[in-house]
C-alpha cells in the first residue's frame, strides 16, 4: 500500500458495497484520509458510527451536482468513482436519471478532478456496457465513452491526470445481488426464483472488484480499460451450491423448490466482458486485460476507408465462453463471501449487519 502512503483517496457512492470493501481493506493501511461522498445521509450515518475512525471523512453530496463535487475535492490524490444507479429494472423505468447520475455525473466528477490537479481516477463500469440492451447498460457504456474522451484529451504526455476504467461482472452478494435474495428466500421456507436456469453470470467477489481497481490504478495509463478474467456459473448452479452449503446450517435448506419465472425485461442470456472489437487491442496480463484508448481522431476517411479484417477471427470474452464453475466451485467461491461464512459459523456475525449484503 506504499503508493497511497499519506494520500487522500475519494471515493463517491462511497456508501455502496464496494465504497465499504474499500475501506475493510484500506483502514489500517499508511493512507492519510478516505473521503466517502453520497447523498445518502443514513448510510453515511450508520458508517460513521459503526467505524468510528478519524481517518474516514463525510461528505453529502450528489455527482450530479458539480458545486457539491468541488466541494470534496479540494486536496485529493486520488478517486475511485463509484456513484451509480446500477438496477436494471429501476433505470428501465427512469433512464433520463441513470443518464444523469452515471453519464452526467461521472463528467461532473472527472471534470472536477482535472480542475483540482487529482493524480489518478479509476471509473468503475459493468459488464452490461458490452453491447448494452438495457438503460442501464447504455448509461455505462456512455460513462466509459465520457471517460475515455476525458482521457483523449488529456493525452499519454500529460503529468497530472490520468483516468482509466475498470469494467467487471456481477459482485457476489452486492446490494441487489440474487444471492442474499435467494437465501432469505430459503429462510423463509420459499421457493428460489430463478429467470433462467442456463442464465450465466461472471462471479467476483468485492475483494477481486477492489484488486481490480488497485490494480488499473498502479498500471493505467490515459484511457485504458481494465478487465479481470473471472469464471462464470449458470444460475440453477448457483443455486444448488447454496441449497448444498444452506443444508449444513438447516438439512430443509437443501430440499429448497427451485421455481423458473422467466427472463425478466433487459436482462441477456450471458454477460460479455469485453467485444470482440476490444479484444483485438486487448493485452493480455495475466490475470487482467488491459484495452488500451483507441487514440483515433476524427478523421472519417479512417472509419470508411480503412477497415480490421482482424476483428473477424475475434471472438467476445463473455460468460458463456469463460471458464465455467460446477456446484462444487461454486461452493468454494461463495465461502469467501462474509456473510456466508458468518451463517455457516466460520466466523463470528457482525451484530451492525441489517442486511445480507457484502
Amino acid at each position: 500500500m506504499s503508493v497511497f502512503k499519506d494520500k487522500v483517496l475519494l471515493i463517491t457512492g462511497g456508501t455502496g458495497s464496494f465504497g465499504n470493501a474499500v475501506l475493510r481493506r484500506f483502514l489500517d493501511s499508511d493512507i492519510r484520509e478516505i473521503r466517502i461522498f453520497s447523498r445518502d445521509e443514513k448510510k453515511q450515518d450508520d458508517m460513521r458510527h459503526r467505524l468510528q475512525n478519524p481517518k474516514v471523512k463525510f461528505y453529502i453530496g450528489d455527482v450530479r451536482d458539480r458545486q457539491s463535487v468541488d466541494s470534496a475535492m479540494t486536496g485529493v490524490d486520488y478517486i475511485f468513482s463509484a456513484a451509480a444507479l446500477k438496477q436494471v429494472p429501476s433505470c428501465e423505468f427512469f433512464p433520463v436519471e441513470a443518464v444523469k447520475t452515471n453519464v452526467l455525473g461521472t463528467d461532473n466528477v472527472l471534470l472536477s478532478a482535472i480542475a483540482h490537479g487529482v493524480k489518478n481516477v479509476v471509473v468503475l463500469s459493468t459488464d452490461k456496457a458490452a453491447y448494452p440492451i438495457n438503460a442501464m447498460g447504455m448509461s455505462k457504456a456512455m460513462m466509459e465513452k465520457v471517460a475515455y474522451a476525458r482521457a483523449r484529451e488529456l493525452g499519454d504526455g500529460n503529468n497530472t491526470t490520468t483516468i482509466c476504467c475498470t469494467r467487471y461482472g456481477n459482485v457476489m452478494a452486492s446490494r441487489g445481488s440474487v444471492i442474499p435474495l435467494w437465501v432469505s428466500q430459503m429462510e423463509q421456507g420459499l421457493p428460489i426464483t430463478i429467470t433462467d436456469p442456463n442464465m450465466t453470470r461472471f462471479m467476483m467477489t468485492l475483494d477481486d472488484a477492489v484488486d481490480l481497481v488497485i490494480y488499473a490504478f498502479t498500471h493505467g495509463k490515459n484511457g485504458d480499460l481494465f478487465v479481470q478474467k473471472a469464471p462464470a456459473s449458470t444460475l440453477v448452479t448457483l443455486a444448488h451450491a447454496l441449497k448444498e452449503l444452506y443444508a449444513k446450517v438447516n438439512p430443509k435448506y437443501g430440499e429448497t423448490e427451485i421455481k423458473v419465472i422467466g427472463t425478466r425485461h433487459g436482462e441477456k442470456l450471458y454477460e460479455t466482458l469485453v467485444t470482440r472489437e476490444e479484444m483485438v487491442r486487448a493485452i493480455d496480463m495475466g490475470e487482467y486485460y488491459r484495452i488500451p484508448c483507441d487514440t483515433r481522431d476524427l478523421n472519417y476517411d479512417k472509419f470508411f476507408t480503412q477497415g480490421d479484417s482482424e476483428i473477424e477471427t475475434i471472438e467476445d470474452y463473455h460468460s458463456h465462453n469463460t471458464k465455467r464453475l460446477d456446484v462444487e466451485g461454486m461452493k468454494e467461491l461463495l465461502t469467501k463471501l462474509r456473510f456466508v461464512r458468518q451463517d455457516l459459523g466460520l466466523e463470528a456475525k457482525e451484530t451492525s449487519v441489517e442486511i445480507k449484503s457484502e
